[in-house]
C-alpha cells in the first residue's frame, strides 16, 4: 500500500514515511526470496516414523489412549505436515505462555490451516496433563500428541540435552513410499 500524504504532515515526516515505506518494500523482497530458498531444498532429509500418544480427538473423554506415528498424523497425505512445537514437558514443567497464546490462536483458525495442510500440536509433556491444560484452554479442534520419551524435538533441534525447549514449527512431508521428510 502507498500511503497518501496528510494534510498536515511535515517535510520531514514525508521523508521518513518514504524510508519507511522503501524499507517495507525491501523486506517484503527479502521474504520472498527467502520463500524461494526454502521451496528449492531437497527432499532428502528423512525423519524417524516417531510413535507418540494421542487421546480421542472428544478432550471430555479420559480414554483410550493410543499410540500413533508420526507418519499417522497425515491425514491427507498429499499435504505438508506443520507441527507446532509446544513448550511443555521436559525441564518446561509449566505450559509456556508465549506458546499457549498462540496454540490458543491456532485453535480458532485451524478449520482454514487444515484446507492447506495437516496440522498437530507436539508436546513432551504426558499425554494426560497435554490433555488436562487443553480442556482449560478449550483447544477442541486441534489434534494433540505428545512425544515424551522420544528424541523427536531433540532430534528437530526444539530441545536440547537438559530438556530445555525453543518454540517453533516444524513442516514435513509423506512421500509416497511412506517415509516423511523434513520440508
Amino acid at each position: 500500500m502507498i500511503p497518501g500524504r496528510l494534510q498536515t504532515e511535515s517535510s520531514d515526516y514525508r521523508r521518513l514515511r518514504d524510508e519507511l515505506l522503501e524499507a517495507e518494500i525491501a523486506l517484503k523482497d527479502q521474504r520472498e526470496r527467502v520463500a524461494a530458498l526454502r521451496r528449492k531444498l531437497p527432499l532428502d532429509t528423512e525423519i524417524q516414523d516417531y510413535e507418540f500418544h494421542e487421546g480421542p480427538a472428544d478432550l471430555t473423554k479420559e480414554g483410550p489412549f493410543r499410540a500413533v506415528r508420526l507418519s499417522e498424523l497425515f491425514d491427507d497425505p498429499n499435504k505438508p505436515l506443520v507441527v507446532y512445537q509446544y513448550m511443555y514437558g521436559g525441564a518446561q514443567k509449566r505450559p509456556c505462555p508465549s506458546c499457549t497464546m498462540w496454540v490458543d490462536g491456532f485453535s480458532g483458525v485451524v478449520h482454514h490451516l487444515r484446507q492447506n495442510m495437516n496440522f498437530a500440536i507436539v508436546a513432551q509433556a504426558e499425554i494426560r496433563e497435554l490433555r488436562e491444560w487443553a480442556r482449560e484452554r478449550s483447544w477442541h479442534t486441534l489434534r494433540l500428541v505428545s512425544s515424551e520419551g522420544t528424541a523427536f524435538k531433540s532430534v528437530l533441534n526444539f530441545q536440547d540435552g537438559e530438556g530445555k525447549q525453543r518454540p517453533g514449527l516444524s513442516v514435513l512431508k509423506r512421500l509416497p513410499d511412506g517415509s516423511v521428510k523434513h520440508f
